[in-house]
């Protein structure tokens, strides 16, 4: 078994301070079978998905990327506005596109970045009138509504955590009906704040209480996954294929799923 934690790599051996996985205390370092405190943080430990959602209480899930398929989202941002916006400015795709990709990174990660209102203000298009026009494009990702219906009819608190601005929200719900399968919805524009923020799991944790022990977090976004283990939730969950117009992502740093179909 191989744990990171921060920039410090500790390996177990059969023979070695881990013992056999017994419950131990060493020298002030706590060691479970699963979870290992250091210096007062937990750091969850190689669960594999499904025990994990196994053993949650609440489960948190992402939407674009996680439930609904992130192919809609990348169409629009990396094909229809810089479109649209070539025309309304006279210049070519290819240049509307690179002046597009430098604002998206200047703000990628902050609340900015999945506003409409900041966008329609910015670009001076009307990007909320786009995703309208092609709402057809909205889909589950494979396996993702089977999957809610089966956990919906479970014991487990399902919350649906999501950096979609309302106006998107509202839309995809009303085009796929997802948030009948949940016990609350969450948008970060609620809290002022991204999900890449420590300001927001902290905002969440005072407005829906989780106990960041047994609440299992689903996303495809290794900033966001990043932001809730820094906040200290202890089970995560990538999904690997969030847009089925790509291949599979490698090398992510949390244990992955190519969907969440995969965790039944």
């Amino acid at each position: 078994m191989h744990i990171k934690i921060g920039r410090v790599d500790f390996e177990d051996r059969a023979a070695g301070i881990l013992g056999q996985g017994d419950n131990r205390v060493y020298q002030g370092l706590e060691i479970h079978i699963r979870v290992l405190k250091l210096n007062g943080r937990s750091i969850a430990m190689n669960m594999d998905p499904q025990t994990a959602l196994e053993r949650c209480e609440t489960l948190m899930l992402d939407m674009d990327g996680t439930i609904l398929d992130l192919a809609f989202d990348n169409y629009i941002w990396r094909s229809l506005v810089p479109r649209r916006y070539a025309a309304a400015n006279g210049i070519t795709v290819d240049a509307a596109r690179e002046h597009l990709f430098e604002q998206y990174a200047a703000v990628q990660g902050d609340l900015e970045w999945y506003c409409l209102d900041h966008w329609n203000e910015r670009l001076g298009i009307d990007v909320v009138k786009i995703h309208h026009d092609v709402t057809h494009k909205i889909g589950y990702l494979p396996g993702a509504l089977d999957f809610l219906r089966t956990v919906h009819k479970q014991d487990t608190r399902v919350l649906l955590v999501t950096n979609s601005h309302p106006d998107t929200l509202d839309l995809k719900d009303a085009v796929t009906g997802l948030a009948d399968y949940f016990d609350g919805v969450v948008s970060s524009h609620h809290y002022g704040h991204a999900k890449e923020s420590q300001s927001f799991w902290h905002a969440l944790q005072e407005d829906v209480g989780f106990d960041v022990e047994t609440t299992l977090f689903v996303d495809d976004s290794q900033p966001v996954l990043r932001s809730a283990q820094e906040y200290g939730v202890k089970m995560l969950v990538t999904v690997t294929r969030p847009d089925t117009s790509e291949p599979v992502r490698r090398g992510s740093e949390f244990r992955g799923v190519e969907g969440v179909g995969d965790l039944l």
